[in-house]
């Protein structure tokens, strides 16, 4: 076979050659050990979390611990399944997670020395590699039709045998270039494929986090263009991975069984192949067994989720980071206001077995992120919240704003504030006392040890006594007073030396408010509650 006849034949057209693009993307001036990484999705739908923790992963490998690059590249070579504004709900999403590339899309633009960054626009250097590949006896044209290929699968199957277009399956690797000629010249819808030279043996390659993995190396034909001349995803991320100069590929370990082929795609290029790594998947417990987190049975594993539910950006992102490298929960307890982007990433520890979504985990984790807020960022973020999903919650909160702020500024400055919220959308059962227009008739929670007498009394008693300008001291000595005027004990330690002398404790008293004004035993301050409503919900 003549391999140039045949490239020629292939790719007519006038096209550059490798060396062009090897001078035009040259390797990076960047410092010793500095890491190029990628997030390469595909806008077939939305940004689901599997894709996001990826992209923390690539953007922290990137920037914790080496003065490197982190970009986008869009793969939109499956236009069959791509959606409206995919690419834009993917960088927007990524955007608002606080996970900003270097490179790539931004801006709903393209920046940087190393595009295009859209692969539907790099079609012309894809033809170029596999032109070159076709020279050098690597690639031919086949002809084969679904029909054919359906054929060959049953026979394997049939047989046992390993499925694929390779070896005496290979029918269109024996065609001659007057045969491919004729083919081409009837207008014969063909694909170029692979040449592979593999044998079946065993290779072996090192994944920057599960360390050595053995595997057989690729023996199959590989599709490198598809018959309307559109790269496939196996062929198209090797030529842009080296050309776009990435040193390590960060990827689910789904990709594993996949790495052979690129491997064999990379040798037979002349390039060097990137570090690959492959992430465990995040898992999701379904009774008591884990499995993958799916987009179609589980709400959390689209980021749409966590919009919708109100939970803060940082929130998501500490948890994944938890999970990326388990040593962020006690770097976060020894440094509790520093930035997550100050923790000391490591790629290589990143847990090698999946990782399971624990939500109660997560909830707590955003009780920790919130409790770091101010006020006013709380208000701002409720409300913003608040406009898109609860207008009646918006108009409430936007009616007063210093009013609001003042509600979520209690107990916030404090060594230990409290932890109540783990979502925007926690904010009208958290603040609804505070609000006649969110206020509803419920079930009040009283203290079972309290009669419905002593209760009104305790109540009538106190609002006679309240003053809005005591101080805390002040204001806790008459609640003592309505305790021993009610025979409760002025002190829990009266009370515990001899309960029989006693209904209770002021405890009871303060419990006994607390559900009058808020409906339930359990809130944030009393004294500060009281003051904002001024005495006058009883």
């Amino acid at each position: 076979m003549d391999n140039k006849a045949l490239a020629s034949l292939l790719f007519p057209e006038k096209l550059h050659d490798p060396e062009y693009y090897e001078n035009l993307y040259p390797l990076r001036a960047l410092p010793d050990g500095a890491k190029v990484t990628r997030i390469a999705p595909s806008p077939t739908g939305y940004l689901h979390i599997g894709v996001l923790f990826g992209a923390l992963i690539d953007e922290r490998a990137a920037h914790a611990a080496s003065n490197g690059v982190f970009y986008t590249r869009i793969e939109d070579t499956d236009s069959k399944r791509e959606i409206e504004d995919g690419v834009s709900s993917i960088i927007n999403g990524l955007y608002n997670f606080g996970i900003i590339p270097d490179e790539g899309m931004l801006d709903g633009a393209e920046h940087g020395e190393y595009g295009p960054y859209t692969q539907s626009k790099r079609i012309e250097i894809y033809h170029s590699y596999v032109k070159y590949l076709t020279e050098m006896g690597f690639a031919y044209p086949c002809f084969c039709s679904s029909e054919d290929l359906d054929a060959i699968r049953s026979t394997q199957e049939k047989d046992k045998l390993l499925p694929g277009y390779y070896g005496e399956f290979a029918a269109c690797r024996k065609l001659t270039l007057d045969v491919i000629k004729a083919k081409i010249d009837s207008n014969e819808s063909y694909t170029v494929r692979l040449h592979s030279q593999g044998t079946g043996k065993r290779i072996k390659f090192r994944d920057g986090i599960k360390g050595e993995i053995e595997t057989d190396e690729n023996i199959t034909d590989i599709v490198l263009l598809k018959s309307d001349g559109i790269p496939t995803y196996h062929f198209a991320h090797a030529v842009d991975d080296h050309l776009m100069r990435t040193t390590h590929v960060i990827r689910g370990e789904e990709w594993i069984s996949s790495t052979p082929v690129h491997l064999e795609l990379f040798k037979l290029l002349g390039f060097d192949a990137p570090v690959y790594n492959h992430t465990a998947l995040i898992a999701k417990d379904d009774n008591g067994s884990r499995r993958k987190l799916s987009k179609r049975k589980d709400p959390e594993a689209s980021v749409q989720f966590y919009r919708d539910a109100g939970y803060p950006a940082e929130a998501v992102i500490e948890y994944l980071i938890n999970i990326a490298n388990s040593s962020f929960e006690q770097w976060r307890k020894a440094n509790p206001s520093a930035s997550y982007k100050e923790f000391p990433f490591e790629l290589r520890k990143v847990g090698v077995s999946s990782a399971l979504f624990d939500t109660v985990k997560f909830n707590d984790v955003s009780k920790e992120v919130i409790s770091r807020f101010t006020a006013e960022r709380i208000y701002e973020s409720a409300l913003g919240w608040a406009e898109v999903y609860d207008s009646e919650l918006y108009n409430a909160l936007s009616n007063d704003r210093d009013y609001a702020v003042a509600i979520f500024s209690i107990d916030r400055y404090t060594a230990k504030p409290r932890k109540d919220i783990s979502k925007w959308s926690d904010i009208r059962q958290y603040s609804e006392y505070f609000y006649s227009e969110l206020w509803t008739a419920r079930q009040y929670d009283w203290p079972e040890n309290v009669s419905d007498a002593d209760r009104q009394f305790i109540i009538d008693e106190y609002n006679a006594l309240y003053d809005p300008n005591d101080d805390k001291d002040t204001w806790f000595g008459k609640m003592k007073d309505v305790a021993e005027k009610a025979g409760f004990a002025r002190e829990v330690k009266l009370y515990k030396a001899d309960p029989d002398l006693y209904k209770g404790h002021v405890g009871d008293i303060s419990t006994v408010l607390r559900v009058a004004l808020t409906g339930r035993r359990q809130s944030p301050d009393l004294y500060d509650i009281m003051k904002l409503l001024k005495g006058n919900k009883s």
